[in-house]
């Protein structure tokens, strides 16, 4: 399926971040931090386009790539799917719209080097969804498959030819074999991936980004808790998790700062990590419509 491209700002260019650098290794220098490490925001961006509601993010080069739905009416199941490319400022390059009929929820989204994997869903838990792989030079799409299950989140693996799936609230994990059949990635059979319970509650995923050269994925998102006799949420938790994609479960666990009450979780939805000279790098899109880039950066090397 390829929809039509808004072309807002060209040429991009795929190069990469001249401050992000290999020294520092992603995997570990995650696992080196503790509570209270990422603070306060070292800045924050505010994108200059209606965002609508965010989802997931993920980089390519030094362009962001942003899903997001669009809700019409959402008892009627009528909506938009959206990916937006901006840049790093927050200003809007181009678009394209994903989806189908009632399937307008795109869920979190990840780069595997070549293309940019996204789900879109019905907004409803256990209805069905299409995962698409994105170019991101052409913005073209492309129907990769169907399921019976709403995919809140989709991450591929190319050297283990795997791709990872969330349902809703992430409570099950999919994993699916896959593999290249003229120049494109497939999933052969995607009827029967494998599956696992997530053993996790204390967070439900929202997006999940793949850690270059590892068998590991950082997982974010957050979940509300009320007190007892109280409709609006006491709590806001936001975390990120380092899964492992064979054991699909978590080797580290990484709280996020609390914000005050009535804000979002910095993990509402969208985020990435990205390593720089001195340590890491840290994106969050919590707000919809009228949404800010918030970045955190926490120095390693101290």
């Amino acid at each position: 399926m390829v929809t039509a491209v808004h072309r807002i700002l060209l040429p991009v260019l795929l190069t990469a971040v001249s401050t992000t650098t290999a020294e520092i290794n992603l995997e570990t220098a995650f696992r080196s931090l503790g509570p209270g490490a990422l603070g306060i925001p070292v800045e924050t961006r505010e994108l200059n386009f209606p965002t609508h509601h965010p989802q997931g993010m993920t980089a390519v080069g030094d362009r962001f790539f942003l899903s997001s739905v669009e809700v019409i009416d959402r008892a009627a199941e009528k909506g938009t799917g959206h990916l937006f490319e901006m840049d790093r400022h927050g200003s809007l390059l181009r678009s394209i719209t994903l989806g189908e009929g009632p399937l307008y929820h795109p869920g979190g989204i990840d780069f595997d080097g070549t293309n940019i994997w996204v789900s879109v869903a019905a907004y409803r838990p256990n209805s069905a969804a299409i995962v698409y792989a994105v170019n991101p030079e052409t913005m073209e799409s492309r129907e990769v498959f169907r399921f019976d299950d709403h995919l809140g989140a989709v991450s591929h693996f190319p050297e283990q030819r795997l791709l990872i799936g969330v349902n809703w609230g992430s409570r099950r994990f999919y994993r699916w074999k896959t593999e290249q059949r003229d120049g494109e990635w497939i999933v052969p059979d995607p009827a029967h991936p494998d599956t696992q319970i997530n053993g996790n509650h204390y967070i439900d995923y929202q997006d999940m980004q793949r850690v270059p050269g590892t068998s590991f994925l950082l997982c974010a998102g957050l979940r509300t808790y009320n007190e007892p006799g109280r409709q609006l949420p006491s709590l806001h938790l936001g975390g990120i998790d380092l899964v492992h994609i064979s054991e699909l479960r978590a080797q580290y666990q990484l709280p996020m700062p609390l914000r005050p009450s009535g804000r979002r979780a910095w993990t509402q939805n969208p985020f990435f990590v990205e390593s720089f000279d001195q340590g890491l790098r840290f994106f969050f899109i919590p707000e919809d419509n009228n949404s800010f880039m918030h970045i955190f950066e926490v120095d390693v090397q101290k």
